[in-house]
């Protein structure tokens, strides 16, 4: 949250794409935030302090699609066009479903990928997805293993995973530190992508604890490709 307070610090990063989770409303971050300094920018939320944003600082268009289902309020697709080609995205927040515990956190992120359709060559999944295999017992179909072998079969995998040629719950690096505390840590936030786009020297890191824990209780994942 106030992203707006934050921004020196991401920005020196020199992202093409800023996938933010829990951002306010743009009105709010261009109080702080120059304009000028990114291309364009997508929100979607119902609290002004809390939603989906997307900042693209390249010349390339990104667009929502109107395929959005609002039943997956916070999986939201867009497709960024590249000179002749596309790539479907799907910016992820999982939250909790106050009625269907079924589409709650991965649930909802596994009926989403049911329903939307994509294209294997050219797609990413990228976000706090709320989820891991340590919670996989907590739901017999639709869980974390499940999300991940049913991309696995479409060439859709963890950057992170695929680097380190590493299974999911293996994970040594945390994303995630309730009450920001170091003991508290999770691996819940990833980027999974088609395997069209990854080449020989694509790199898939994370922040470090210790630059980051002061401005947020998410660290960032950082994809070169």
């Amino acid at each position: 949250m106030a992203f707006r307070k934050k921004f020196e610090r991401i920005f020196a990063l020199k992202p093409d794409l800023l996938f933010i989770q829990e951002c306010e409303h743009p009105d709010r971050l261009n109080e702080t935030i120059d304009p000028s300094l990114y291309n364009e920018i997508h929100w979607y939320g119902d609290n002004p302090h809390k939603g989906l944003a997307v900042l693209n600082f390249t010349e390339f268009k990104l667009h929502f699609l109107k395929t959005h289902n609002p039943e997956f309020r916070y999986i939201l697709p867009y497709q960024l066009e590249i000179n002749k080609s596309a790539i479907q995205l799907f910016h992820i927040w999982a939250m909790p479903h106050e009625n269907d515990r079924a589409k709650s956190y991965v649930g909802q992120i596994w009926q989403a990928i049911q329903y939307y359709s994509y294209s294997e060559e050219a797609t990413i999944l990228i976000g706090d997805f709320n989820s891991h295999v340590q919670w996989d017992k907590e739901r017999k179909h639709g869980n974390h293993s499940d999300l991940v072998n049913y991309l696995a079969d479409k060439s859709i995998v963890s950057a992170y995973h695929l680097q380190r040629n590493m299974q999911a719950g293996d994970e040594k690096e945390d994303t995630y530190f309730m009450y920001k505390k170091r003991d508290k840590g999770y691996h819940m936030d990833y980027c999974f992508l088609s395997t069209s786009l990854l080449q020989a020297n694509f790199n898939c890191r994370i922040g470090k604890y210790e630059n980051w824990i002061e401005l947020s209780d998410h660290l960032p994942i950082i994809l070169d490709l």
